[in-house]
């Protein structure tokens, strides 16, 4: 039987790494974002190691589109068997009092109304075949810790924290409400910055791939973390 990963929030680190290492052990790739150029030339590149790939545009953070992008992916590639989210989402703000209390709706949009919708859409494939999963990409400002806390209000990430510890509750919900499914959920934290293309520091993605592939495989802990 095929198998294949959806990514959402497609981009030139981790989810490259996913999506190398999960394509080099036989799955078909499918990338989702809103850049189709970006899109295309990743497809490319996946193609030219030998891995069967397909671009999917959609905003993360709107619900029919992240669902529209997973019926398209299974269209072409069949049923899902992961979904890897991967997006950051998040409002940067100094002091969050400062801002519009409006605009704090953005802050969830992608961290949980997002992935919950892919989960939706994603669950009739990914039930009851002891190979489903969900993946979750998140940061470090997840952590309750009041140092965290401090850093990410003096680096003007509060928008981000508050993404990151609501993709973390998540997780752990969708963790006690798929059990029964046999639907594997996983988050890697990743506590650093990643390394950009070219530069010699940062966390290695590669490294929080090969974590998420360990995760999957054992599919027994629901939580990595990379530093």
């Amino acid at each position: 039987m095929s198998k294949n990963i959806v990514i959402v929030g497609f981009g030139p680190g981790v989810s490259t790494r996913v999506a190398e290492i999960f394509g080099a052990q036989g799955f078909s790739v499918a990338i989702v974002g809103r850049n189709i150029e970006r899109l295309n030339a990743a497809v490319n590149a996946l193609e030219a190691k030998g891995i069967r790939a397909g671009a999917f545009v959609a905003d993360a953070g709107k619900p029919d589109d992240v669902q529209g992008a997973l019926r398209r992916a299974r269209e072409r590639f069949g049923a899902i068997t992961v979904v890897h989210w991967n997006t950051i989402g998040g409002l940067d703000a100094v002091n969050l009092l400062a801002v519009d209390p409006a605009s704090l709706g953005q802050i969830f949009d992608t961290a949980v109304v997002g992935l919950v919708a892919a989960v939706k859409e994603a669950l009739r494939d990914l039930r009851g075949t002891k190979e489903g999963a969900i993946l979750v990409t998140n940061g470090g400002f997840a952590e309750l810790n009041p140092l965290v806390d401090q850093y990410a209000v003096g680096s003007g990430s509060a928008g981000v924290a508050l993404s990151n510890a609501a993709k973390h509750k998540l997780v752990g919900l969708l963790v006690q409400q798929l059990k029964a499914d046999d639907v594997y959920v996983g988050e890697v934290m990743i506590a650093g910055s990643v390394r950009p293309a070219g530069s010699d520091t940062g966390i290695d993605p590669a490294l929080v791939g090969q974590k998420f592939w360990e995760l999957y495989q054992a599919r027994s802990e629901p939580y990595g973390r990379v530093s």
